[in-house]
């Protein structure tokens, strides 16, 4: 019953992490293309608050996937390996890691008035996730290897 409970909530971290993800950058595109300070200031409190509430949902879902990993594959009476799709999947995983930094120095250089992409720019990056996250589900979810 445990294991059912962690990944539920593992699961519900996972998505609330991802509409971060989503968002965040959608965000970065209405910055680039803002002229006004005011409006600027506005989008810049919103991604701050964003970066901060979804750092804060990505440490539990990722505890809680280690939780996981720990039960189906690292208990001692388990003599099982992890499959290849597990280890797909964390590569992922990293890599969404390193998207939520990149998100972070982006972040940081719009408040530093340092941006130099432009708004097409980030609504192709607001598209990462949305690969990742079909590679995972499909990984997870089909296993194919």
């Amino acid at each position: 019953m445990l294991f059912l409970w962690t990944k539920a909530f593992h699961i519900i971290f996972v998505i609330s992490w991802f509409a971060g993800l989503f968002y965040l950058p959608r965000i970065f595109v209405n910055l680039a293309m803002e002229t006004e300070t005011v409006a600027t200031e506005r989008l810049l409190l919103m991604a701050r608050k964003l970066y901060r509430f979804m750092s804060l949902l990505a440490l539990p879902a990722m505890v809680l996937g280690l939780a996981l990993m720990w039960m189906l594959y690292g208990g001692s009476q388990s003599g099982m390996k992890m499959p290849g799709w597990m280890h797909a999947k964390l590569t992922f995983v990293v890599l969404l890691l390193g998207y939520h930094h990149a998100c972070g120095s982006i972040l940081r250089k719009f408040e530093k008035g340092l941006n130099k992409r432009s708004h097409t720019w980030f609504r192709w990056f607001n598209e990462v996730p949305v690969v990742m996250l079909l590679a995972v589900v499909v990984l997870v979810v089909v296993k194919p290897f």
